[in-house]
């Protein structure tokens, strides 16, 4: 059992290293924090569009992570039944049709709390992201009152 945590442990140490990657590549490459957010709708939506494509990108990075290892430790038959078990329990959806074997059962829910952190993590980031460009549209909506005043 000791080695099988600390083997879970070391996953989702790995998981939340590519997570941080993602978010690095993120906040360089589509929120461009040093410049203005978009302010209008077709723009808004394209940035929403690169940042949710983006962030399930490295959510399957690391479901596709963890299916390799089940499927390296012999844990199913096939890689869709890995990639499948992983992406279940990674969500914590967790249909149970698919079972690890005993001697990994502890995996399970390391993958389910480590997926909740960055499911959670990936939440922040749409929160950052709205929230700039909430506070973008509320300076551009009072400086074009001012301007009309």
């Amino acid at each position: 059992m000791f080695i099988t945590a600390l083997i879970g442990t070391f996953l989702a140490i790995i998981t939340v290293a590519i997570h941080v990657v993602g978010f690095d590549i993120l906040f360089k490459a589509v929120l461009r924090l040093t410049e203005a957010p978009p302010t209008r709708g077709l723009p808004i939506a394209m940035q929403i569009m690169r940042t949710a494509w983006l962030l399930l990108f490295f959510h399957a990075l690391e479901i596709g992570m963890w299916a390799f290892f089940f499927r390296y430790a012999h844990c199913f038959p096939d890689v869709e039944s890995a990639f499948y078990f992983s992406g279940s329990t990674y969500t914590s959806v967790g249909y149970g049709d698919l079972l690890l074997p005993t001697r990994w059962r502890l995996l399970g829910p390391i993958e389910s709390l480590t997926g909740m952190l960055m499911c959670g993590l990936s939440a922040s980031a749409f929160f950052a992201l709205i929230t700039r460009i909430a506070k973008a549209r509320s300076e551009l909506m009072q400086a074009e009152l001012r301007s009309v005043s």
